[in-house]
């Protein structure tokens, strides 16, 4: 099974915008961090990707800022894998700030799988199926008590 992952980030200069809070695009961006760092720890990243001649790609998001963040921030990039069929994966997102726990941003992405010579989609293969496995129906990925395996 798939579990929570975090990865810890600190706002930086450059993710702040005119103002003065990080600018919407850059949690697009952290949602692509904190995916890759995932896909790595499960041992399934662009290495494993080119050699299995498929990858998942996104098709779509959906993405609710709540809260801003503010330089020097410290926070938690979470993720989970929610739904899985044999094209598509479901990835949910849910950052927050680690001082106070307050949850800043929520999003969902649509990864579908496709064969990368081609770009077309396919059926994800039994290594895929059983890397990207959805998250316990009992654990609460908005439980922001314990922070899960941070990178």
């Amino acid at each position: 099974m798939s579990d929570i992952f975090d990865l810890i980030i600190q706002v930086q200069p450059e993710h702040i915008d005119g103002l003065g809070h990080v600018n919407n695009v850059v949690y697009m961006q952290w949602m692509q961090e904190v995916t890759t760092a995932h896909i790595e720890a499960i041992g399934l990243g662009l290495k494993q990707y080119h050699a299995l001649k498929h990858a998942m790609v996104a098709v779509e998001h959906q993405v609710q800022y709540r809260k801003a963040a503010f330089l020097d921030d410290k926070i938690i990039l979470r993720t989970w894998l929610s739904d899985l069929n044999s094209l598509y994966s479901i990835r949910q997102y849910a950052f927050y700030r680690f001082e106070d726990q307050s949850l800043l941003f929520t999003g969902l992405t649509k990864w579908a799988c496709i064969e990368i010579a081609t770009g077309h989609p396919k059926r994800m293969s039994p290594t895929f199926l059983q890397a990207y496995q959805p998250l316990d129906a009992d654990k609460n990925p908005y439980d922001f008590s314990l922070n899960q395996n941070c990178a």
